[in-house]
This record gives C-alpha cells, sequence and structure tokens, in this order.
C-alpha cells in the first residue's frame, strides 16, 4: 500500500475518533470518563518524594492533560470528577496508592481539585478552535492550564495545609519553593509530550461546531 494510502487512513483515523466521541451516547462518554480516570490513577503512581516538601512528584498532569482533549470538556473534566470523588471515598489511587478524604485536605489537595478545572479547560478549547489543536498553542494552553490552574489551587490548599499544621506563616515566594520551583521542569516535560501528543492524534479539520471552522487556515501554527 502506498504511503500516501496509509498517510489518508492515519487523517481519517483521528477524524472518525473524534467525531464519534463527540457525537455518541452519554453511556460512552461516562465509560470512558472512567478510563481516563484509572489512567490518571495509574500514572499517579509516577511517585517521587522529596525530603524539603510534602508534594511529591507525579505522573498525574500528563493523563489530566490529555483527559480534556481525548473525551472533551465536560468528559475530560468528569473524569477527574470521578478521579478525585472516588479517590476521596477511599479507593486507593491517589499517588503512592493513597486515598481518603485525608487527602484533600492534605498538602495535595489543592492540586487534585486543579486537576478538574485544567482537564476541563483544555477540552473546551480543543474542542472549539481547530486553531488550537497545533503544537505551540496546545502546549502554550497546557502550560497555562498547570501553572496557573493547577498550581494555583495546589498553592492555595497548601497554605492551608501548612496553617493547620502549625507552620509559620509562609510568603509566597515559600510557597513556590515548596509547591511550584521542584516541579517545573517535570512539568514542562509533560506538557511537552501531551503536547506532542495533541498534534499527533486530533484532526485538523472541524468535527462539532468549531467557532474558528472557516477561518482558522489564516493563522496557521506548527
Amino acid at each position: 500500500m502506498e504511503a500516501s494510502s496509509w498517510l489518508q487512513r492515519y487523517y481519517d483515523g483521528r477524524y472518525t475518533y473524534f467525531n464519534w466521541r463527540y457525537r455518541t451516547g452519554v453511556l460512552y462518554k461516562v465509560m470512558l470518563a472512567m478510563v481516563m480516570a484509572g489512567v490518571t490513577g495509574l500514572v499517579a503512581q509516577i511517585h517521587i518524594t522529596l525530603p524539603w516538601t510534602p508534594v511529591p512528584i507525579t505522573g498525574q498532569t500528563f493523563a489530566v492533560l490529555l483527559a480534556g482533549v481525548l473525551l472533551g470538556r465536560w468528559y475530560g473534566g468528569l473524569s477527574q470528577v470521578f478521579y478525585a470523588g472516588l479517590g476521596a471515598g477511599g479507593v486507593h489511587w491517589f499517588a503512592g496508592w493513597s486515598g481518603g478524604w485525608g487527602v484533600f485536605t492534605g498538602a495535595t489537595g489543592g492540586y487534585i481539585v486543579g486537576f478538574i478545572f485544567a482537564a476541563f479547560f483544555i477540552g473546551y478549547v480543543t474542542d472549539s478552535f481547530v486553531r488550537t489543536r497545533s503544537f505551540v498553542f496546545m502546549l502554550a494552553l497546557m502550560l497555562f492550564a498547570n501553572f496557573v490552574i493547577i498550581h494555583g489551587l495546589g498553592l492555595w490548599q497548601l497554605n492551608r495545609f501548612l496553617t493547620a499544621i502549625g507552620h509559620p506563616p509562609a510568603n509566597f515566594s515559600k510557597l513556590l519553593w515548596l509547591g511550584t520551583v521542584p516541579f517545573i521542569l517535570g512539568d514542562i516535560t509533560k506538557a511537552v509530550a501531551a503536547a506532542l501528543v495533541v498534534k499527533a492524534v486530533t484532526p485538523k479539520v472541524a468535527y462539532s461546531r468549531e467557532k474558528d471552522a472557516q477561518s482558522w487556515q489564516r493563522w496557521p501554527l506548527p
């Protein structure tokens, strides 16, 4: 089979999945959300503790960022609701095979809540704008979702946790050192990897009701 034919099948396959995902019934979408919650729980076990902070390095962000792309805003966000809700209810699939409500009131609870909003945000822009499916645009959006949404909520809860355990008040720079700075390189790496996946698997044509379906090619990005 000619290379051009294989390439066309690849392009057709991308469109077929995303068009099906957009139009399929609620039951299938919920099932996909549950699968993605499980994937998030699995990569959460890529878990490295650091001696100077209660926040570990984990692989969750990669799955969270892809959840919105692969499932769309509502069900990408729902996948992280499942992940957070079932984990809070006692399913031990948070980092380090932990679970229970205590994780939410601990140092990392804010990051987990941030996963929900980050997946929703990424899903919204992916479904709404063809242009965002480029590597450059998606990387920028993923870095925003990671460092503003996830880390913003994460630092807020981290500060509450430190106060609750009697830690001296932490200024913003101290919070950044505890909850963001150690993770910058790893989070950028995960965002780059996720953006490359998006570049490879998303169709560069409209499959739903994209706002720029007729105009996105005027401003192409790699």
